[in-house]
């Protein structure tokens, strides 16, 4: 079974990879480990994303695309794979079909966890961390808040939300989420891939309907 994940910043996507790898005994592959290990086991196209990567530059998209079919390659995914955060736009996503034709295989669902932007942003802003470098605690003002607002319930300190946790910030997210990588939902649709399941309520009952939907 070979799986791409799709899923807007905050979907939850990557929890549920995450509960369907070990269900169904494949990798869970993420762009951020696939480059980790491709740099440091030195591989040719983990070599060249080092060199980008040392100067604070993204990664042109062939880099990621060879960095990629490097670990597509590898046998421990013969039966099959996940793909979380690959492809992120139309460009991977007709790179990747043709890594898969040369390897004679095919992707076989493209399932998006569709959670709406209102949501996302209630998700997204909603983290609280403690002020206090040697505790740092994390709290979600919805999921997960501290027993006094404001104050952590580890060591007293004051909560915050960080920058990158701001409505601005998550609201340029989403757009990037919008122009890049929504896309490619018609994409698999058009190709008879597209799987899709609302990503709101609880965890289980999210994977129930991937799980019906996978068989």
């Amino acid at each position: 079974m070979r799986i791409v994940l799709l899923g807007g910043p905050g979907s939850g996507k990557g929890t549920q990879a995450k509960k369907l790898t070990e269900k169904y005994r494949i990798p869970q592959i993420s762009t951020g480990d696939i480059f980790r290990a491709a740099v440091k086991e030195g591989t040719p196209m983990g070599l060249k994303a080092k060199e980008y990567m040392d100067k604070g530059e993204l990664v042109p998209d062939s880099v990621v695309v060879g960095v990629v079919e490097e670990r597509l390659a590898k046998p421990d995914l013969n039966a099959g794979f996940m793909l979380d955060g690959f492809p992120r736009t139309l460009p991977q996503a007709e790179a990747l079909d043709k890594i898969m034709q040369k390897m004679g295989k095919g992707i076989d669902h493209a399932i998006l966890v569709d959670v709406p932007d209102e949501e996302l942003m209630k998700r997204l802003t909603g983290r609280r961390t403690c002020r206090n470098s040697d505790c740092g605690k994390m709290y979600h003002v919805m999921f997960n808040p501290p027993k006094k607002e404001g104050v952590c319930d580890a060591c007293g300190s004051e909560l915050y939300q960080r920058a990158d946790d701001s409505e601005a910030t998550i609201r340029e997210r989403l757009n990037v989420y919008a122009e890049q990588t929504a896309p490619l939902i018609d994409y698999y649709n058009k190709k008879g891939l597209l799987r899709q399941v609302a990503g709101v309520g609880p965890i289980e009952n999210i994977f129930a309907a991937l799980v019906k939907i996978l068989g």
